[in-house]
């Protein structure tokens, strides 16, 4: 397992950890600069941040930089209720493969999504295996296109009390599935003639936040292998937790033995970044950013 305590050489700030600077909107520009400041190496920005920036600024920026991506959040949300939405979810993510091209990213995180409608508070339905299949047919196309732009999907499950409005897929097991259903890899295919790791076209994004009660959790990763883990996004689960989306902790603040997991993952393989993704509208999104992110990389070497 690497040593994180000497240096912060392997940690990556998802750009949502600062998304407000005590309480305020912080443009994503800033926040690159902010993070080269620091020697920070890496950031997973949000396509809504991109957007706002402009996708040919924070391309220029992150190459000015010389940063890399550990990810770029996000695609999915699948299914719909008719053919003009699947269409529509359809269009959108061959837009975000090509976002995701375009800045270098790692891979393109999918969060799946639910049951059509709930999460603007009205469900369209209740079949929950409808929502399943829809996704299962969402990224089997998009697979395609991505595959053609040379892009990773990396499939994030999120804990079961998103399933209904964020993502149907919520264990390790099931992203796995679906991943040796849509993307199958022949024995040995992960590995090259000289030894290397060969990418899969389709893998997982490990989220401690959603998938550390899971008691599978370890025997899915040792499933997943080299080739299938694509990510690695740390934060804390706080007890008690007073808002399921927006009350994430700063590692060691809480319940998760986030180094155990990355140890499951490293024996496995994994030696990429360790991407801190904290959504906390009254905690840290309240405080200065360059607080923030002195904490991050703190907290990346003593509690990651």
């Amino acid at each position: 397992m690497r040593d994180f305590s000497g240096d912060h050489g392997w940690l990556s700030i998802n750009t949502a950890t600062v998304r407000k600077s005590s309480g305020v909107e912080l443009p994503l520009p800033q926040i690159i600069e902010a993070c080269a400041r620091r020697g920070i190496r890496a950031i997973s920005p949000w396509r809504d941040q991109v957007a706002s920036a402009g996708l040919a600024t924070v391309s220029k920026l992150v190459r000015d930089h010389g940063l890399a991506l550990s990810g770029y959040c996000r695609g999915g949300m699948f299914p719909a209720i008719d053919q003009a939405g699947r269409q529509a979810a359809r269009d959108d993510n061959r837009r975000a493969v090509d976002e995701a091209r375009e800045l270098g990213a790692a891979c393109l995180v999918l969060v799946v999504g639910g049951l059509p409608g709930a999460l603007a508070g009205r469900a369209a339905h209740k079949d929950i295996a409808l929502s399943r299949s829809q996704v299962t047919d969402g990224i089997a196309e998009l697979l395609e296109y991505s595959r053609s732009a040379r892009m990773p999907l990396a499939i994030e499950p999120l804990h079961p009390m998103y399933a209904a409005d964020r993502a149907c897929i919520n264990t390790l097991e099931q992203a796995l599935d679906l991943c040796e259903q849509l993307d199958p890899l022949s024995t040995g295919a992960d590995a090259g003639a000289d030894g290397t790791t060969q990418p899969a076209a389709l893998g997982v994004a490990v989220d401690v936040y959603h998938v550390w009660w899971d008691p599978k959790l370890q025997s899915q990763i040792e499933r997943a292998g080299r080739a299938r883990q694509m990510a690695l996004h740390v934060c804390d689960w706080l007890t008690p937790t007073v808002d399921l989306l927006n009350d994430r902790g700063m590692m060691g603040d809480g319940v998760i033995d986030i180094a155990r997991i990355r140890g499951w993952m490293e024996d496995n393989g994994f030696a990429g970044f360790s991407e801190v993704e904290i959504f906390s509208s009254a905690n840290w999104w309240q405080r200065e950013h360059g607080e923030v992110l002195d904490t991050c990389i703190a907290r990346h070497r003593s509690a990651v």
